[in-house]
């Protein structure tokens, strides 16, 4: 779907704006009272205040974004210290896509990540799976994968999709150590007034031949 890749392509920006940039600081959590989510990284995390919706990321091809890929709305994006870390939080509102989606698009919708990470990140070792947070299924994928410009770093990709009644929703982390990685996971969520205590509870991951992260520190 050219509307996950449009997505992905906002994701390598809101990377690459947060590294070059000192912006206010902002919590790290997010509430979307349209979609009816919400979820909070710990406190060690910094929110950047002023990333929010719609950014003017531009896309790898000349053709002008269709209406769907405007539709697409940066709700958060954090970063963990000084580790290079990263977490972004997407919401696709319905209402101005066009058309809904439901948990049997999931693949189609999620697949198109690698596409779009693709322009600015090497990326191999790429996985996929389901699972279930109550009534909610959730696409995942884990990858490793570095920056093109800087491949002496790796890092893990990671990215968990879910349907709600109004919208879609995506939570996108490019980790550089196995702590970052972990407080992504098990960040709390809620979804539609269902709260769980991680977005990927333990054992829920892909399992991939993943280049380890750097410890932490």
């Amino acid at each position: 779907m050219r509307i996950f890749v449009a997505a992905s392509v906002i994701f390598a920006g809101c990377v690459t704006l947060f590294a070059q940039t000192h912006l206010p600081v902002a919590l790290p959590q997010v509430e979307d009272v349209t979609l009816g989510f919400s979820s909070s990284l710990p406190s060690d995390w910094q929110g950047m205040a002023t990333v929010q919706h719609k950014l003017d990321i531009p896309y790898p091809t000349a053709e002008a974004p269709r209406k769907g890929d405007a539709c697409v709305q940066v709700d958060m994006t954090a970063r963990h210290g000084n580790s290079g870390s990263v977490v972004v939080v997407l919401a696709l509102p319905f209402d101005c896509y066009g058309q809904t989606m439901s948990a049997g698009d999931l693949a189609n919708f999620g697949m198109g990540a690698a596409a779009g990470l693709k322009q600015t990140f090497a990326i191999v070792n790429a996985a996929q799976s389901k699972y279930s947070l109550g009534s909610h299924t959730v696409w995942i994928e884990r990858a490793d994968g570095t920056a093109k410009r800087r491949p002496e770093n790796p890092y893990t990709f990671e990215i968990a999709c879910t349907v709600l009644v109004k919208g879609a929703a995506c939570w996108m982390t490019m980790a550089a150590d196995a702590a970052s990685l972990h407080e992504f996971e098990q960040q709390a969520v809620t979804l539609e007034d269902d709260s769980f205590d991680a977005l990927v509870p333990a054992g829920n991951a892909p399992a991939v031949p993943a280049v380890a992260p750097k410890k932490a520190g």
